[in-house]
């Protein structure tokens, strides 16, 4: 069952073709931040074939094709400056970005409306007298949306022409809707303002519910529902959407590698990352040993038979590595926990926690980890890619449950 939150449904309401009525952010976003601070120093304009978006792009034009991103308004505000540090910056870095409504524009925005950006720039890619005229890379889209905004890039994310759809502070209001989680066939990156964000509830929820083969990414940030959008060139939220970006539209696996496995650029940092069948480049995951080099199964065949222990002794089972267990958000009726696997003074290949829950407590979804059973003692074994770990290091896994979180206790043993 979907926890709704009474707060972010007035924020952001079920999207649908027509415009409903929607409640706009009523802060005033700052100045957007001139030329953002990428290589290509960007600014807004309007067009007369795309109205009620603003286009944000170089000011000068790279050689190089410029990737699409459109986005959807907090709120679904028309003002298409509401986030404008936020998507100038990622213009700058060589991304035609644009964003339902007008410049200071006032009233509400549909779904439809990221439709008719897509449309609009495949055509000015194609129009001879076009600025744009082969400077777009059409095979490459994103879309995206904060809030309300997240909701439109929901609605549109199963577009055929979209390679891959970011969801900031934001989820699903109603388990009705979940369909649109089934859909899903792209790459998906959920930022989110942490457990003080009125969304995350609803962004775990999606998590949960995701494709369980969809390559999927969520960066908690606790700052809260506003982001940083309105900070010079908008802030953490803006230069993590850039790396995303970059990875995901112009195949720079450096910066993927903030996003890929538990050494990732961003892990054991500020932000609080999942991760879901993530690989770079296609290739495997950065934890699992490279295939030139396996360790060897048996002894050599000149090495003499080894005499201690006999293959029946049992493994050591003395403190391979810890388990720490923390409620992240509790409400009436669920909450949402992690656990944090931390490796001991030598390395483990694979770990199991067992989980002791309290009475009425049961697991509703669990992600980066296998669990078996899902109330009174639950057993969670790593996921394929997060069971190696070095002495001293830490991965973690989060899950989702009803009723009381606290007290529960968890136990780790490594092998």
């Amino acid at each position: 069952m979907r926890r709704r939150s009474k707060i972010y449904a007035g924020l952001a309401v079920a999207v649908v073709p027509i415009a409903s009525m929607i409640i706009t952010l009523g802060a005033t976003p700052a100045d957007a931040a001139v030329g953002g601070s990428g290589p290509y120093p960007a600014d807004y304009e309007t067009s007369a074939t795309l109205t009620n978006h603003t286009i944000f792009r170089p000011q000068t034009l790279p050689s190089e094709r410029l990737p699409i991103f459109v986005w959807g308004n907090g709120g679904c505000s028309a003002n298409g400056l509401s986030q404008g540090n936020f998507l100038r910056e990622i213009a700058s870095h060589g991304f035609l970005a644009i964003a339902n409504g007008a410049p200071n524009g006032s009233g509400s925005t549909n779904s439809q409306m990221l439709t008719q950006s897509i449309d609009w720039a495949i055509a000015e890619n194609s129009r001879q007298g076009s600025k744009y005229f082969n400077k777009i890379d059409t095979t490459k889209v994103a879309v995206a949306g904060f809030s309300c905004g997240g909701l439109e890039a929901y609605a549109v994310s199963n577009d055929p022409r979209v390679t891959t759809t970011g969801i900031f502070s934001s989820g699903l209001l109603n388990d009705a809707d979940d369909y649109q989680l089934r859909r899903l066939t792209k790459p998906i990156a959920y930022i989110i303002g942490g457990p003080s964000d009125i969304a995350y509830p609803n962004a775990i929820d999606d998590w949960g519910k995701l494709p369980s083969t969809l390559p999927a990414f969520m960066g908690n940030l606790n700052v809260g529902h506003g982001g940083t959008y309105d900070q010079t060139n908008g802030g953490e939220f803006g230069r993590v959407a850039v790396l995303y970006l970059k990875w995901r539209l112009k195949g720079d696996t450096t910066a993927g590698a903030n996003f890929v496995g538990p050494n990732c650029g961003l892990c054991r940092t500020q932000w609080t990352v999942q991760q879901k069948n993530l690989t770079l480049d296609d290739g495997t995951p950065p934890t699992t040993p490279p295939p030139t080099t396996p360790p060897p199964t048996t002894p050599p065949p000149t090495t003499p038979p080894p005499t201690t222990p006999p293959p029946t002794t049992p493994p050591p089972t003395g403190a391979a590595c810890t388990a720490t267990y923390a409620v992240q958000d509790q409400w009436n009726g669920g909450f949402v926990a992690n656990v944090t696997v931390t490796a001991g003074s030598t390395a483990v290949s694979g770990w199991r926690v067992t989980l002791n829950l309290p009475s009425g407590a049961t697991v509703t979804s669990l992600w980066n980890g296998v669990a078996t059973g899902s109330s009174g003692t639950v057993t969670v074994a790593n996921q394929s890619y997060n069971g190696r770990l070095a002495a001293g290091q830490t991965t973690s896994f989060g899950f989702q449950g009803t009723g009381n979180g606290g007290g529960a206790t968890a136990t780790c043993t490594g092998s």
